[in-house]
């Protein structure tokens, strides 16, 4: 009697696809070669989930970045994307030429605290008072990483290095300034609340504008020690905790959820303790002066202002302003794009 051949086993079931019927795995990139727990990881995490639900094809998206820890995030998502990592706070310029010369693009750019606020903030000025439509996220953790943790121009005062140098400058604020110069979304989130940074990402996408989100991303080998006002030790000296939350070895993420209208205090590995604070139901983000009132309050509370803080969707964009055809430069017939003779005569002697 013959054996009977081994029954077929069953196909692999179809992985889950968005609307527009791509998988995850097509949204996805490199392996992160951060540090583990590194808040930066739970950024791309939540920039791939915010691209699949809202659908944008790989192809017609544009990454930028400029110079340190925050720019090897693009390599860790969207693989198939156009991308360009550019020099140390050039990131807002290097998309400004991309995004004018192409609009069809979707671009988003991931820059630092020191790529952005330090060496790179005259370009960060200028890409948000010309309103480019760029989603830029800034991975900030009020020190330079690749440097061994030098404070940023977002270190707090009184915020102690490892080796106990204290800094005496006045930090920037870079979601108040952004608002300040007339920036048409403006947020802040948290690399930890999850769910909170994807519906900011989100809304981001969906915005016609420079979108601004301050994204706060502990560094876990340079500041997260006794000291570090970026994991908020003097926070929880001036305040009466609410509740402790255990340990975090420094391999796992750091993760918590701010309910709208309150505030939590999260644990990092070394113990101290960082302050947020969700806006509430009946915060209205189109009031300018009432945003930047609630951010200097939120300051003298020693806590983190979280959330869509101020939009303002009428502002025309840079290319809009520009009187762009809204297409690629590259499709565009030579005649338009290659003024003729007489245009040519007409605009000099326009000059004399």
């Amino acid at each position: 009697m013959s054996a009977q051949p081994p029954a077929p086993s069953p196909a692999p079931a179809a992985p889950k696809t968005n609307h527009i019927g791509l998988p995850k795995a097509d949204y996805e990139g490199a392996k992160s070669t951060l540090c583990l727990g590194c808040g930066h990881d739970v950024i791309t995490k939540q920039i791939i989930n915010a691209l699949y639900e809202m659908g944008l094809e790989p192809h017609k998206v544009a990454k930028f970045s400029g110079i340190g820890c925050s720019s090897k995030t693009p390599a860790y998502f969207l693989n198939r994307a156009w991308g360009f990592n550019g020099v140390h706070g050039r990131m807002p310029s290097t998309a400004t030429g991309a995004l004018v010369a192409n609009p069809t693009l979707h671009g988003i750019g991931v820059s630092g605290d020191g790529d952005t606020a330090s060496i790179g903030i005259g370009q960060f000025v200028h890409v948000v008072r010309r309103n480019l439509p760029l989603v830029y996220i800034i991975e900030d953790n009020g020190v330079y990483g690749l440097t061994k943790g030098q404070f940023s121009a977002t270190a707090d005062i009184g915020a102690k290095q490892k080796g106990g140098a204290v800094n005496d400058f006045i930090p920037i604020d870079c979601c108040s300034l952004a608002i300040e110069l007339g920036g048409t979304f403006v947020a802040r989130s948290f690399s930890g609340d999850m769910k909170q940074l994807q519906l900011i990402l989100e809304a981001a996408i969906a915005h016609k504008g420079t979108a601004i989100i301050d994204v706060i991303s502990p560094c876990v080998t340079f500041n997260d020690h006794e000291g570090s006002t970026k994991s908020y030790k003097y926070s929880k000296e001036h305040d009466t905790p609410v509740h402790e939350v255990g340990f975090v070895p420094f391999f796992e993420e750091t993760l918590a959820e701010i309910p709208a209208g309150d505030s939590k205090e999260v644990a990092f590995p070394d113990g101290s303790v960082l302050k947020f604070r969700g806006v509430g139901r009946d915060y209205d983000p189109t009031d300018k002066e009432k945003a930047l009132k609630t951010i200097h309050e939120s300051h003298g509370k020693q806590e983190i202002l979280t959330g869509i803080l101020y939009v303002d969707p009428s502002k025309p964009t840079f290319s809009e302003l520009l009187g762009a055809t809204g297409e690629s430069l590259t499709s565009l017939p030579l005649e338009k794009v290659r003024p003729g003779r007489e245009a040519l005569e007409e605009i000099m002697e326009s000059l004399r």
